[in-house]
């Protein structure tokens, strides 16, 4: 039997599938995955915690066994050949993996002695990859006095010491401020057009935005929508826009139950203290908005804002689910990634 052959700084997925035991059930977490990435594309693979998405880039990381189904990683067969896949690939993962106690330098060279780098390209390499990632101001302290965004950017110039084809992200910028997450956004298109492949995880419809050429959004261990970011918005059609009101937060989600059930109304969810609306048709967003005034005049809640909005991820997933991605992600257990 011939195998299929992908090719180099790609990845492709075919029915991949793996289970876990949960006391005495078995949870599934990646449920028959079809996906395939292009060479040079950064990749996003979107959707809330417990999704199954952590569970995808371990086993195409080969740090998970796969139960079955085929992965092919920069042209390699993930389960034949694991050794080689490690070879072409960079993983950071959500915890990590710096040595705290030495200093960013000290963890770079380690890295590249470890991958069989001799002593002077591993030094020549990281000195790179300060320049590259804006290192040099602490690149000589110990990284347990780095911040989270310094210690993410060190994270990310471990991955690519080697000079990895693809490089796999695990939630890259979880727990860092506005600042440093734009930061390493602004690193990863740096990367990404210095040629490197980029597949990364994320529950942030704002970073899959800033970085990915593409994404699939996965949900309970499946694809339920994948296209490039333009094409899943126009999929939504209609029209969707945002209310803001002077009500305090106790007393919003009443507020969207009842405008959820205007005629116009397609689909109403809570985002943050304001309120998204959608229409299943854009030319009944008119007397979307009118239904909505009176609505709010009716129960004396003071409109602060109303304004459209382009679709966005959200409404993407809200249409292929029936649920906010937001909600999904504070109501989905963790246990099961």
């Amino acid at each position: 039997m011939q195998t299929r052959q992908a090719a180099t700084g790609t990845v492709s997925i075919r029915d991949l599938r793996k289970s876990f035991s949960v006391g005495r059930k078995s949870i599934e977490a990646v449920s028959g995955l079809n996906l395939e990435v292009g060479r040079g594309e950064i990749f996003g693979l979107l959707g809330p915690n417990g999704a199954g998405k952590t569970t995808t880039l371990r086993m195409l990381a080969t740090l998970v066994p796969i139960d079955s189904g085929e992965a092919m990683v920069a042209g390699i067969d993930v389960r034949r050949k694991p050794k080689e896949v490690r070879r072409r690939i960079g993983y950071v993962g959500q915890l990590g993996g710096a040595d705290l106690p030495a200093t960013g330098r000290e963890n770079l060279l380690l890295q590249g002695r470890l991958y069989g780098a001799s002593g002077s390209d591993a030094s020549r390499r990281a000195s790179e990859l300060i320049d590259l990632l804006a290192l040099g101001e602490f690149a000589d302290r110990p990284a347990r006095t780095y911040s989270g965004g310094q210690r993410r950017r060190l994270e990310v110039a471990l991955g690519i010491m080697h000079k990895p084809e693809i490089l796999f992200l695990d939630e890259p910028s979880t727990g860092l401020d506005p600042q440093n997450r734009a930061n390493l956004w602004d690193q990863l298109r740096g990367l990404n057009e210095a040629g490197t492949t980029i597949f990364l995880t994320t529950h942030y419809l704002e970073e899959a935005d800033a970085l990915a050429n593409r994404v699939a959004i996965m949900d309970h261990g499946k694809v339920v929508a994948e296209d490039t970011l333009l094409e899943l918005k126009r999929r939504v059609g209609g029209g969707t826009f945002v209310v803001r009101t002077a009500l305090p937060a106790s007393e919003l989600e009443d507020l969207r139950a009842a405008l959820a059930n205007l005629a116009p109304i397609s689909g109403a969810w809570l985002d943050g203290e304001a309120l998204r609306l959608r229409t299943s048709d854009g030319r009944a967003a008119v007397a979307a908005v009118a239904a909505v005034a009176q609505l709010l005049e009716t129960r004396d809640v003071p409109l602060a804002a109303l304004s459209l909005s382009e679709a966005s991820l959200d409404d993407v997933f809200l249409q292929e689910t029936g649920r906010s991605l937001r909600d999904a992600g504070q109501n989905n257990a963790e246990t099961v990634r």
